[in-house]
């Protein structure tokens, strides 16, 4: 790795796991700055609906690629050669 304070190329892909207090700070500040940053792929993790909400970049905005519920194995882009078993993200509750 560089020693350096900051990176300059983007990742092809992020994933935010959002909140009540960060949900719209995620979605209306960071999108944005990914998208222009060349993100290709962006994921947002939110724990109490127990969902991922996955999106693409496609020219100069974001695309849904889907909604995926957190009860049932799911292939989600970029990483859709493997299968996530996302009932295993949850916390029990209690």
């Amino acid at each position: 790795m560089p020693d350096v304070p900051f990176m300059e190329l983007a990742p092809d892909w992020i994933c935010e796991i959002t909140s009540r207090s960060t949900a719209s700070f995620d979605r209306v500040n960071k999108l944005p700055v990914y998208l222009k940053a060349g993100v290709a792929f962006a994921w947002l993790v939110d724990p109490t609906s127990r969902t991922i909400e996955a999106l693409q970049k496609v020219k100069d905005h974001w695309t849904l690629i889907g909604n995926f519920p957190g009860d049932a194995p799911a292939r989600i882009e970029p990483f859709e050669a493997h299968e996530f078993d996302l009932s295993t993200l949850w916390l029990e509750d209690g």
